[in-house]
């Protein structure tokens, strides 16, 4: 079924790129695919189609679903844990990104995003609870023995992030979402290598680790600062894990803009803040 699945994939895709390389004209903007396309000619071989498809579908499931995914989880926490949130707007205070509500011009520097600790072991722990994908498959190169079953050098094998977060000895109360299990008095994921990795591990760990992380972090900064939100249904929506981790309906969501005061916007644009997404 996933063999059939990804052909039906790709035979849409193929289209979607074939009317690209024909309308190449009239465009003051270049998408992913566009750049995708330009990266083969600057090196002096064309992309295949096949290369093509394949690097789209790449970057839609690696880049697109799974930024989704751990952005909807990032929200759904914030919103279950209130004093998250507050602590969170606390060290934005502290560290001279949140002034009367608003956002201090000049302070979202990498330098400074990276020294919100707090910050960071939010993600953490978003990544560590809701990893957006299961695992990973690798080749095994040389024959080894595990539990006592030997595993022969040639064979496929899926290692599991959400069962390795889930029964890792160093991670205590593991279904309760606790940022502070990764501050400096407790720094759960520092005992031992292979506890957490919600990017993979090893050579072929997620090559977009930091830029995802950084992603998570301006929005985190984005929500805590500049707007309120509450959830628009009376319940969470049901999660499920397949292919990526979502709320099978969707996360609907109310968003308001605040002022430097912390009061609602009331603009022309209320109906557009208001709006559930």
């Amino acid at each position: 079924q996933g063999i059939r699945a990804r052909e039906t994939l790709q035979k849409g895709l193929e289209k979607a790129i074939q009317e690209k390389l024909q309308n190449t004209q009239g465009k003051d903007y270049a998408d992913a695919l566009d750049i995708l396309i330009e990266s083969g000619k600057e090196h002096g071989k064309e992309l295949t189609m096949q290369e093509l498809k394949d690097g789209t579908l790449e970057l839609i499931f690696a880049a697109y679903a799974t930024t989704a995914s751990a952005s909807t989880s990032l929200i759904m926490q914030l919103l279950k844990h209130p004093r998250v949130l507050e602590k969170l707007r606390e060290e934005l205070r502290s560290k001279g990104i949140l002034h009367n509500g608003c956002i201090c011009e000049g302070s979202l520097r990498l330098d400074n995003i990276g020294g919100l600790q707090y910050l960071d072991c939010v993600i953490k722990e978003v990544l560590r609870l809701f990893t957006p994908i299961s695992g990973g498959y690798r080749t095994v190169l040389q024959t080894f023995e595990l539990d006592g079953f030997q595993i022969p050098k040639g064979w496929s094998v899926m290692y599991s992030i959400r069962d390795t977060h889930d029964t890792a000895p160093v991670f205590k109360d593991v279904d309760v979402f606790d940022p502070d299990r990764f501050g400096q008095g407790r720094s759960e994921d520092k005992d031992g290598r292979f506890h957490y990795l919600p990017f993979g591990g090893g050579v072929r760990t997620c090559l977009g680790k930091h830029l995802a992380k950084l992603f998570l972090k301006a929005l985190a900064i984005e929500l805590a600062s500049s707007s309120r939100f509450e959830l628009a249904t009376r319940t969470f929506p049901r999660i499920t894990l397949v292919p990526v981790v979502h709320p099978v309906d969707g996360l609907k969501v109310k968003f308001f803009g605040l002022d430097s005061n912390q009061n609602e916007i009331l603009t022309g644009t209320d109906a557009m803040l208001g709006a559930t997404v």
